[in-house]
């Protein structure tokens, strides 16, 4: 079963290339209450069955067509080993979902996902809002506020939205003035409700730790977890797992990073080296960095700035902090 999803997902996103021009002009929902019905029922869900916890991720892909993914042990970081797992496809006809698969069939109606499969079992989830732990931490003593909504003083470019967020799409995007080496670092960002959108289209943006590594800024939420998903190191790792949260819900990012040392002749002896939560689950546990990644502003592993990514989309930012170490 997960093998031809991976052939399906391979189709998929060979197709979204070809739908990148369409996908610029896709919907875009900054707020729950403008976002409309696909939103409501879109996110996550959980419950039973029989003696096994049950999660799903439901995808919305606009104009009330939706992608379920039913994952075997509950939801991601909350049991699920990334095995047993199964997808329905439903549509929005008068105010339900009906849902359809190889597995089975379903519906959504309100808060309750009921699901039937082929072998007779059948459960019923419900619909849940998860929170990151890290959700609105303080930046302790002797660490550096880099933005707490009221002014842009620790950067160059990037644009006050919204009455304090943090928006990347001015006439510059933004990164720090100061540069970094060796830190813990706390950052906050939200991604746009975009249905109709499609991979590297929908809700994209990248933390770039000293300007030269990305770690993914991307709503890929029910996606596989590629390296570029959201949480992946571009070309250089996937995450550990996809613990990407819905779009328009605000997730955490919480970095530790030792920068690459180098002898006296300037070559690298060592290479640079983090640990990355999202959403308070390790994602990158010790992670190896042998080089930069593309699109940064440096290439030269030494230490530099936090640079946030304008990628066309409205991605916010908010409690962004360092700790120098």
């Amino acid at each position: 079963m997960r093998s031809i999803l991976l052939t399906a997902l391979a189709l998929v996103s060979s197709l979204s290339i070809a739908a990148m021009a369409a996908d610029k002009k896709s919907p875009t929902y900054l707020s729950a209450e403008e976002a409309g019905i696909d939103f409501q029922i879109q996110g996550e869900y959980e419950g039973m069955a029989g003696d096994t916890q049950m999660g799903a991720q439901v995808i919305a892909h606009g104009k009330g067509t939706f992608e379920v993914h039913v994952l075997g042990g509950g939801l991601p970081g909350a049991g699920f080993t990334g095995k047993d797992e199964f997808v329905l496809n439903g549509t929005l006809t008068d105010g339900v979902v009906m849902l359809k698969g190889e597995m089975g069939s379903g519906t959504i109606e309100g808060d309750t996902m009921n699901v039937s499969l082929l072998d007779g079992e059948s459960f019923a989830l419900k619909k849940t809002v998860r929170q990151s732990p890290t959700l609105g931490a303080k930046a302790p003593e002797g660490a550096k506020v880099l933005f707490d909504g009221s002014d842009l003083d620790a950067w160059k470019g990037g644009e006050i939205v919204e009455g304090g967020l943090l928006g990347t799409l001015g006439k510059e995007a933004p990164r720090t003035k100061e540069e970094f080496g060796n830190f813990t670092l706390h950052l906050e960002f939200r991604t746009p409700f975009m249905p109709e959108a499609r991979g590297q289209a929908r809700g994209n943006s990248g933390m770039y730790l000293l300007d030269q590594y990305e770690c993914q800024v991307l709503d890929s939420f029910g996606l596989e977890g590629l390296d570029n998903e959201c949480g992946g190191i571009y070309k250089i790792s996937r995450p550990n797992l996809n613990m990407c949260l819905p779009p328009l819900t605000w997730q955490t990012y919480d970095v530790d990073f030792t920068a690459a040392k180098f002898d006296e002749e300037g070559k690298k002896v060592e290479d640079a080296v983090t640990t990355i939560k999202l959403n308070g689950v390790v994602i990158h546990d010790k992670l190896k960095l042998p080089h930069p990644t593309p699109g940064g502003g440096r290439s030269d592993e030494k230490p530099g700035s936090l640079f946030l990514q304008n990628h066309g989309n409205p991605v916010h930012f908010r409690n962004i902090w360092i700790m120098e170490k």
